[in-house]
């Protein structure tokens, strides 16, 4: 996993033709779905981004953040909540003037007690306005003795 998140930051980093650095940041919210919506009840986050225009039609860089999900109750027990911090390379393809499909992959470094993993994100935004996006996303942390972790979020993202 180290070997492919320092492939993507040399891919990223090594990039011509560069034109312009978008760095955005924001919120999110979103319900833990699949056997994670068994454990968790709710989930909340940041996401930082740091992208370069490639073209005028795609963007690549880098994405972080922080994401918290809270522990729901099984049989009497209280499940412990979960905290982990992606760190992923980042694509977007604008499909429209306001439009933009893209994905995130890279590693999800557990805070809390539990195991990080793969990380996947692929996400569909739409533009507000000029600097703010509103996004829909698949959130999937994979841990192979653990299986994987999905949530669907809601975010707003805002470009300085």
């Amino acid at each position: 996993m180290k070997k492919l998140i320092l492939l993507a930051a040399i891919a990223v980093f090594g990039l011509t033709n560069v034109s312009a650095q978008n760095f955005s940041a924001g919120v999110n919210v979103g319900l833990p779905i699949g056997d994670a919506g068994d454990l968790y009840s709710f989930n909340v986050g940041l996401d930082v981004n740091a992208l370069w225009e490639v073209s005028d039609d795609f963007q690549a860089g880098i994405a972080s953040g922080y994401s918290h999900l809270f522990g729901d109750e099984i049989n009497g027990f209280d499940v412990d909540d979960f905290q982990y911090v992606p760190l992923a390379g980042a694509v977007r393809f604008n499909i429209s003037d306001v439009f933009q499909i893209g994905t995130d992959v890279g590693y999800a470094i557990a805070v809390s007690d539990g195991d990080g993993g793969f990380y996947y994100r692929p996400m569909i935004g739409y533009d507000v306005a000029e600097n703010t996006q509103i996004n829909v996303s698949l959130r999937s942390i994979s841990e192979e003795e653990e299986g994987s972790l999905f949530s669907v979020t809601v975010g707003v993202d805002i470009g300085f």
